[in-house]
């Protein structure tokens, strides 16, 4: 009986990991200073996402580094949030995310532009999915308020569904129009340089 319920378990912590994948950001050596000496630890910042839409981040602090990461990407599982993308490839519309010292700017891509960032907020749009973006980190270069000024940003992007529905309006009414092609009268009008 608990031979079943042990494989029933490995089985599920196999499917948690091959849904998610995860990549380690930052790693820091951090000591306390004690009676005897310094005591060396080490604390994990670790992303998480399903490249679908689902990402999240986790900060683990353990003696060893793969306990540090496990504890980390715990955390980033059981704190995920989900993005509306545009097209699965590109956010609906430009972001300014903050937390701390950190501020970071994210606009939304044409197709082929691919993830012009830097560090971890490559990391953060690579698992969740995101394939053209454009952003750039503003002030703090500091992992950690770069991932939440990011994860704080992502937070309030809205889809143009989200946003008719809340007005109770169509999708059409929200979306600016596109122009028609310019008329040919508009086309075939040349402007002639003025005389001196």
């Amino acid at each position: 009986m608990a031979e079943r319920e042990n494989r029933r378990s490995r089985r599920n912590r196999e499917e948690e990991v091959s849904e998610f994948a995860d990549r380690l950001v930052a790693i820091n050596r951090v000591s306390k200073t004690v009676k005897g000496g310094k005591r060396f630890g080490f604390a994990a910042l670790v992303v998480v996402g399903d490249q679908k839409g689902r990402v999240g981040f986790g900060k683990g602090k353990a003696k060893e580094v793969p306990e540090a990461i496990r504890k980390a990407t715990e955390q980033a599982k059981r704190q995920m949030i989900r993005v509306q993308l545009r097209e699965g490839r590109t956010l609906h519309h430009d972001i300014e995310g903050r937390h701390g010292a950190g501020k970071v700017v994210m606009r939304t891509a044409p197709e082929g532009t691919g993830i012009i960032a830097g560090g971890p907020m490559r990391a953060v749009f690579e698992l969740l999915g995101v394939k053209d973006v454009v952003s750039k980190s503003i002030r703090s270069q500091n992992p950690y308020n770069m991932i939440r000024a990011t994860m704080n940003g992502l937070s309030k992007e809205q889809s143009p569904r989200a946003v008719a529905a809340r007005r109770g309006k169509k999708v059409s009414d929200i979306l600016p129009k596109r122009d028609e092609a310019p008329a040919p009268e508009a086309q075939a009008k040349v402007v002639e340089p003025a005389e001196a």
